[in-house]
């Protein structure tokens, strides 16, 4: 019988020989599958498939578990942000070289110049800033914060610098009510406390009637007003039956006055931005909402000091500001229409720089309304002033379209036709072609007429609501360098912040929380604001353009959005417990190198109110540090990762400051 010899038998196994050749026949299969991984693996990414911060909806997990919801797009291309690399056959290179224009468009048109080495010195410098390296020193000491004394419950820094207002020159012409903030030393170090009995505040729509007396306890506006309709006390609330100087009988019987004055006035399609003057509670604004008209209140910290806080615990748009020695920080051709009832502004004075601030701001073909007593009686002085107003609005082309009871409606022109029409001597004279419109930012006003632009752009923008998405003509005279077109630029920030905002709105259940002010602290085109409005969180945004951006906020305003200029290294021009949610994308890491930090988060502690909630996306390293800081000043903290992964350069941080 023939017998059949086993290669497993232990003979074999035990076999020396045998056992060196299983061991390098091993080893040779190992390395090679290692090394067909390794040359098989890409692991270069395109931008456009890198996904945001995202979440889970299973209801079985809590909102700190849910990290695995995709919201299916990318960060929006940026003008610095090196376009990603795209991988192409040889035959399909499009062999053309040269530069992309400010259009987006590329041209071989161009001369090479100097080399200059300082250019690769500050490109390392920016991207140092934007990947947050550890090597920043404006982060500050970060220890438990301690709470302010109660003589901070109110404290706006930059308007309640005594010791400078104090030592001011000259204040006839309201130089006390302009910023004065406080020196590195005087700088906000502490959490502002809360009034005695605070409570969450009153949800929106019925915050526009009524809110708490806790909240904002001071009673001289009743004292003061309540004869005239604004406010009133009843027991633990005030009540805001809509009336005010000029329309002690409501704002909607006002509002539809003015319609019917000029039709053409059309709120909600024509009008869609407004400026109101000296606002008191913002009754004005406040109804204009519900004909689709967004309204920014604007009045100085004087004495009425609390009328803004009164009209932003109501839920309506509002800021501290005064028309004094310098222009208001906004751009030119912002508001549609200029409301001021009663608003104690001398618009004549010194050869009418406070109105030509106005005509400034304006936007061409502009409506200016003015409720006032020189516009209806009939006193020497008074008649005397309304005179005043007539020569100085023909002399800058304004025309009076109507004049009923006490109101007069002015439009402004729709191009420079009438003022280069005039006489040579006519005054005031129109500003140097080199003069920026939109500079803003501590600039002295000027006694001179702003000059429209000769395109057109800013006069032709479309009607409400179309041009939340519409791509303005003002977005090619925003002075950037990109290397796409700059309406795709636009484009995808919409797309990529409709994305976020998804997921925002369903994963933290925005509707559920009790939202209504709410600010954008890096604003760039307005994508957040116009994705909450598409959302339908009924809300509204200030939309903050950093002065260390591009000056984007012409283009905000022409969507139909509001915003202001401001530089984070100093305080903001609102009352303490002002927002519901702060959103900052990318702030930190792009204002690091300028600011300190600690101060900035204590800022937003300020301007935040009890309950309120802060959403952060920046680079690693910063995240982490905020997140210090952030438990340091009492808040709840949670970090999300990146779509990417847990690897990816940048997270997600939420903070809760709970009452």
């Amino acid at each position: 019988m023939r017998t059949t010899t086993s290669y497993l038998s232990s003979d074999h196994i035990t076999n020396p020989n045998t056992f060196i050749k299983i061991l390098v026949i091993s080893f040779l299969s190992l390395s090679l599958f290692f090394a067909v991984k390794h040359f098989s693996s890409d692991t270069t990414v395109p931008q456009q498939l890198s996904l945001p911060f995202y979440f889970t909806t299973n209801a079985t997990k809590s909102v700190d578990s849910a990290v695995n919801f995709t919201a299916n797009s990318s960060p929006p291309p940026t003008a610095v942000s090196t376009p990603p690399p795209v991988h192409l056959k040889p035959e399909d290179v499009v062999e053309r070289t040269g530069i992309v224009d400010e259009n987006g468009v590329m041209t071989d048109n161009f001369v090479i110049g100097d080399y200059d080495s300082s250019l690769v010195e500050n490109a390392a410098n920016e991207s140092a800033v934007e990947r947050g390296d550890d090597t920043d020193h404006n982060w500050g000491e970060i220890g438990q914060f301690r709470v302010c004394d109660e003589s901070k419950r109110e404290y706006i820094p930059c308007l309640d610098n005594v010791d400078v207002v104090s030592r001011l020159n000259s204040t006839e012409k309201g130089e006390k009510y302009e910023r004065h903030c406080p020196s590195k030393d005087g700088e906000l170090d502490c959490l502002v406390p809360n009034p005695k009995g605070y409570k969450d505040h009153i949800p929106w729509p019925k915050s526009r009637d009524e809110v708490w007396y806790d909240n904002v306890p001071h009673t001289r506006l009743v004292e003061d007003k309540g004869g005239q309709n604004w406010i009133s006390r009843n027991k633990d609330k005030f009540i805001f039956p809509g009336g005010g100087t000029q329309f002690i009988h409501g704002a909607n019987q006002y509002l539809d006055q003015i319609s019917k004055m000029v039709p053409d006035i059309d709120f909600g399609q024509h009008v869609r931005v407004a400026l109101d003057v000296g606002c008191g509670v913002a009754s004005f604004g406040a109804f204009l909402l519900d004909r689709n008209v967004t309204t920014l209140s604007i009045a100085p910290k004087d004495v009425h000091e609390n009328q803004i806080q009164f009209a932003l615990e109501r839920g309506v748009p509002a800021m501290v500001a005064v028309f004094a020695t310098h222009r208001l920080l906004y751009p030119s051709q912002a508001f549609d229409l200029v409301h001021c009832s009663r608003c104690r502004i001398n618009w004549t004075r010194d050869d009418g720089i406070l109105l030509l601030e106005v005509n400034r701001m304006l936007r061409a073909g502009g409506y200016f309304v003015w409720a006032a007593q020189p516009v209806y009686k009939h006193e020497n002085v008074l008649q005397e002033q309304w005179k005043e107003m007539e020569n100085l609005t023909g002399r800058i082309c304004w025309e009076l379209i109507a004049k009923e009871g006490y109101i007069a409606i002015w439009r402004k022109p729709q191009n420079n036709t009438c003022y280069l029409a005039r006489n040579l001597d006519v005054q005031p004279p129109l500003c140097d072609t080199n003069d920026d419109p939109d500079n803003v930012w501590y600039v002295p006003l000027n006694a001179c007429i702003t000059r429209l632009p000769e395109n057109g752009y800013g006069a032709n923008v479309t009607t409400w609501p179309a041009r939340l998405h519409h791509p303005p003509d003002r977005l090619q005279s925003i002075k950037m360098d990109a290397f796409l077109s700059r309406k795709d630029i636009y484009k995808a920030e919409s797309k990529y912040w409709k994305d976020i905002t998804f997921s925002y709105v369903n994963v933290f259940r925005w509707k559920t929380l009790n939202v209504r002010n709410v600010m954008d602290m890096r604003a760039r085109y307005g994508g957040f604001a116009a994705a909450l409005h598409d959302h339908g969180v009924d809300c509204w945004v200030m939309n903050v353009v950093p002065v260390s951006d591009t000056n984007t906020l012409p283009v905000i305003y022409d969507r139909g959005l509001i915003g202001v200029v401001h530089d984070w290294c100093e305080p903001f021009d609102t009352y303490p417990r002002t927002y519901d949610i702060l959103n900052a994308a990318e702030l930190f890491s792009k204002e690091q190198k300028r600011c300190n930090i600690s101060t900035i988060m204590l800022e937003m502690n300020r301007i935040l109110r009890p309950n309120g909630h802060v959403y952060i996306r920046d680079a690693n390293a910063v995240i982490y540090k905020l997140e210090e800081i952030a438990k340091a000043m009492g808040w709840m903290t949670h970090v999300f990762d990146n779509g990417e992964g847990p690897n990816a350069g940048a997270k997600l941080l939420t903070c809760e400051k709970r009452l």
